[in-house]
């Protein structure tokens, strides 16, 4: 149930970026290259963020705000441990990190989950431990819609990353979560595709780089170019998300009956009533065109 409503916040905040993006062709200081230069951005920092945009962020006010949306019972149970986080040293205090993590884990509100990972990661120092805040960090950057977290979120995402490529250079994990950061807007976008085809040459069925490279493609305008990429991710492990940008690069080639599938094949995976009404709208235009 949680991971299934955690899943179809992350569908509909991936809809309204690329609804976004079909209308501005610009998402996150990536620019469409043109024939003429094939320039990209010299830097890929994303719009607004400031270079210490991880301080924004914080335990305390991600805690209450979290608070506010579960429900009063459970807020109260995480406020005692809380408390006695507080109050805890070493080894103890750790241990209650990872609770802490794993409570707001179960009731779906990333952020201080992942804060509390980077607690966890740093009385613990691993490849692990920075990979599992790393990749918390990715998915709560993926599901809010909050403009000023996004890059805070981002930048720690990004911090998690290299640390645990420092204690394990062979990481591939954590070198795909770092090519994501820096495609997303934390550095030269080339700089993190080609960290993201590294990944892909040693393991070429590597879903999350597979998707990331074909989302680069579709925010780059490369539509021929993202579909081998989504049909590598569907092959091995088919999600909304990749039926639906699969369909989304297929209708940009004209390619409409193929666009049609691909994106009933999406609603049919999400049952989402907000991503179904969207998707039928889009079906019966691509219908309309034939």
């Amino acid at each position: 149930m949680n991971s299934s409503r955690s899943k179809q916040t992350i569908i509909i905040g991936a809809i309204l970026l690329l609804v976004a993006f079909l209308f501005t062709r610009d998402i996150k200081g990536l620019v469409k290259p043109t024939e003429e230069n094939g320039k990209m951005p010299a830097s890929g920092q994303m719009a607004g963020a400031a270079p210490d945009a991880s301080a924004a962020l914080n335990i305390e006010t991600s805690s209450t705000a979290a608070k506010n949306v579960i429900n009063k019972n459970l807020a109260t149970d995480i406020t005692a441990l809380e408390n006695s986080y507080k109050g805890a040293n070493g080894a103890e205090k750790i241990d209650l990190a990872k609770q802490l993590a794993q409570k707001w884990d179960d009731v779906e509100q990333i952020t201080p989950s992942a804060l509390y990972l980077e607690i966890v990661a740093q009385g613990e120092p691993s490849s692990k431990s920075w990979l599992a805040a790393g990749n918390q960090f990715i998915k709560a950057f993926e599901s809010t819609q909050d403009s000023l977290a996004q890059p805070a979120l981002l930048q720690k995402a990004n911090t998690s990353y290299k640390n645990a490529l420092e204690k394990d250079s062979t990481n591939i994990e954590a070198k795909t979560g770092l090519g994501v950061t820096i495609v997303n807007g934390l550095g030269a976008p080339m700089q993190g595709i080609a960290m993201l085809l590294e990944v892909v040459a040693k393991e070429p069925k590597n879903v999350k780089a597979n998707m990331n490279l074909g989302l680069f493609s579709i925010k780059s305008g490369q539509f021929d170019k993202a579909i081998p990429r989504f049909n590598t991710v569907i092959a091995a492990a088919p999600t909304p998300e990749a039926y639906f940008y699969l369909g989304t690069a297929l209708e940009n080639l004209g390619r409409n009956k193929e666009a049609v599938n691909a994106y009933l094949a999406s609603k049919k995976l999400a049952a989402n009533p907000t991503l179904s009404s969207f998707i039928d709208k889009k079906v019966a235009e691509l219908k309309n065109k034939n």
